[in-house]
């Protein structure tokens, strides 16, 4: 029942096209009585009466009822499904609001292809449930009460006869629902993968391709398509079950009445002209008969997308702890403090880590990998909530900070630098979409990419592909540069910003990447320590913690692990 109400709440703001709707249905519901009506009167009364003049007159009003139906009909069917469209828009507002709002943790659970099946698919179902749904699910009770009402007039026992096979309709179609239920539910599942894996397939095809493992690939895909095949299979068995069963029964009342009628007829329990209504009424309401099958599948398939639906809104988004304030006015002391942290449970990846960044310094994370040094980068701006310690900024707990204010004040500059589909000026702009054309071209500047966006036929309206496809790493990385330029946070991570990138690139990107750091301070996460050397404090972190920090002069004096890496890269360059 909470589903449900769930579900009528987004009629809400919709209601009044809604009540124009089922206002629209009700009269088409009538209008299609008058016809039976009218029929049996002409054969029992204007055709014997020879009265011509009332069988013009009445097919005139059942043309003006037809025309009057004709513009009902179109209003039902435009604004109707325009109803069901803004309910659908609606919800995948809502559905992609509350993804914008939900913690990394969620994303490294969920295939992006079966979010997108949510949002997409399981909305469109939802959206045609909105407009038919209702519409059928009154359109027959109308017509049925009605048609109950009139046949009653004419003959109660033939009309308790006929109206006997309808609880038999709807057990036989509650009966099936759950069937139907389940196979519905595993085919959106399945769906869900299929998407995952073509969008995998999709973003991976530069790698399958240097690889040469397109049918390695196939495979893959036909054993989840062949998953697909087998689930839809299950859902059109149990509906052909449903149709079929439900085909018979309106045969057998077809049959019945015909043979009841007659039987009626026979015995002068109805005349002619009640037994023609009498088959007019059951050709009639075999249709909102059929509707009701109808709305019992866009139930089914309508529900289930729902469900699906609030299965994403019901996960935890991101909250601000209560009492939160502003981050403002930022030095930039930067202390983590007895901080451990896990993945969902698992081991610990950070345990017991102490370490503190003065204001304006610049701070370096260096070490093997699996030492959690990316992760450390992740606490600073909550993308994951610590398991214990704290982390503060100027001295006060990040968790007491909202987190907008939050990630307003931290920049990040990653190694898998990520662009959106869209033009030079919109990557840049993400760091500021009220600056002018004037200072997205000063941050290109500083980010020593300007020189290239004015050599574009196109300039700032280059537009880069998807996931800046169209552009060198260097020209992305600077672009991610400029974008954090833009911003102007007063602390600034930078994820192995460089480790990608050739060496000559890496020289001209890491002179934008220190005039970058220049004021602020800097947590910088390197593979290669010749970028960090100069940093104020070089920490070096470990799957065990912290086993070194200082100096890129003192670490190498002590001949530790710093030491030992240094060594080894430096030979390596020989």
């Amino acid at each position: 029942m909470d589903l449900f109400k769930k579900f009528a709440a987004y009629y809400i703001p919709h209601r009044k096209l809604f009540a124009a709707d089922m206002a629209c249905a009700f009269v088409v519901s009538v209008c299609n009585m008058f016809y039976p009506m009218i029929t049996r009167n002409i054969i029992n009364v204007y055709v014997p009466d020879r009265n011509m003049r009332l069988i013009v007159v009445w097919a005139l009003v059942l043309l003006a009822i037809y025309i009057l139906k004709a513009g009902l009909s179109y209003f039902i069917q435009y604004y109707g499904h325009m109803m069901g469209v803004r309910i659908q828009v609606d919800m995948r507002r809502d559905a992609f609001h509350h993804l914008q709002r939900l913690p990394f943790s969620f994303f490294d659970k969920t295939k992006t292809g079966s979010i997108m099946s949510r949002v997409i698919n399981d909305t469109f179902e939802i959206a045609e449930l909105a407009h038919h749904g209702p519409e059928d699910l009154f359109l027959s009770i109308v017509m049925l009460s009605g048609s109950f009402v009139l046949l009653c007039t004419m003959n109660v026992k033939l009309t308790l006869i006929i109206f006997a096979f309808i609880p038999l309709l709807i057990w036989f179609s509650a009966n099936r629902r759950r069937k139907l239920a389940q196979t519905s539910m595993e085919t959106r599942a399945q769906i869900g993968e299929v998407n995952a894996d073509l969008q995998n397939s999709i973003a991976g095809v530069r790698v399958s391709k240097a690889f040469e493992t397109s049918e390695h690939e196939l495979e893959k895909f036909q054993t989840g398509n062949k998953s697909y095949e087998r689930a839809r299979s299950d859902q059109y068995q149990a509906m052909a079950e449903f149709y079929s069963g439900t085909g018979l029964i309106l045969d057998l009342l077809l049959l019945v009445t015909l043979f009841a009628g007659a039987f009626f007829a026979y015995n002068g329990g109805i005349n002619a002209g009640e037994f023609a209504a009498y088959l007019i009424f059951v050709g009639l309401f075999t249709e909102p008969i059929k509707r009701l099958i109808n709305f019992v599948e866009q139930l089914q398939a309508g529900m289930t997308g729902f469900v699906r639906i609030q299965e994403l809104l019901s996960a935890e988004p991101e909250a601000d702890t209560e009492g939160a304030v502003e981050l403002a006015d930022v030095c930039g002391a930067i202390a983590f403090e007895h901080v451990s942290f896990r993945y969902d449970g698992g081991q610990h990846v950070l345990h017991d880590i102490n370490m503190k960044i003065a204001p304006g310094e610049t701070l370096a994370l260096v070490g093997p990998s699996g030492g959690g040094k990316s992760t450390l980068c992740h606490l600073l701006p909550r993308f994951y909530e610590i398991d214990g310690g704290r982390i503060t900024i100027d001295g006060r707990d990040i968790r007491e900070y909202t987190l907008l204010s939050l990630r307003q004040q931290i920049g990040i500059v990653q190694q898998d630098t990520f662009l959106f589909a869209g033009t030079i000026r919109d990557n840049i702009a993400y760091g500021d979409f009220d600056a002018t054309d004037d200072e997205i071209m000063r941050a290109a500047k500083n980010a020593s990419v300007d020189d290239f966006i004015l050599s574009l036929p196109d300039g700032l309206d280059t537009y880069v592909g998807e996931r800046g496809v169209t552009l060198s790493g260097g020209q992305k990385q600077r672009i991610a540069i400029a974008r954090v330029f833009l911003k102007n946070p007063k602390i600034l991570i930078l994820d192995e910003a460089t480790s990608a990138l050739d060496n000559t690139t890496e020289v001209q990107i890491q002179s934008a990447l220190d005039e970058l750091s220049v004021g602020r301070t800097t947590l910088v996460v390197a593979h290669r320590l010749s970028t960090v050397r100069y940093a104020d404090k070089i920490v070096v972190l470990t799957a065990r913690g912290i086993e070194e920090e200082g100096t890129h002069e003192e670490l190498l004096a002590r001949s530790g692990l710093y030491a030992k890496l240094w060594n080894a890269q430096e030979h390596k360059n020989l």
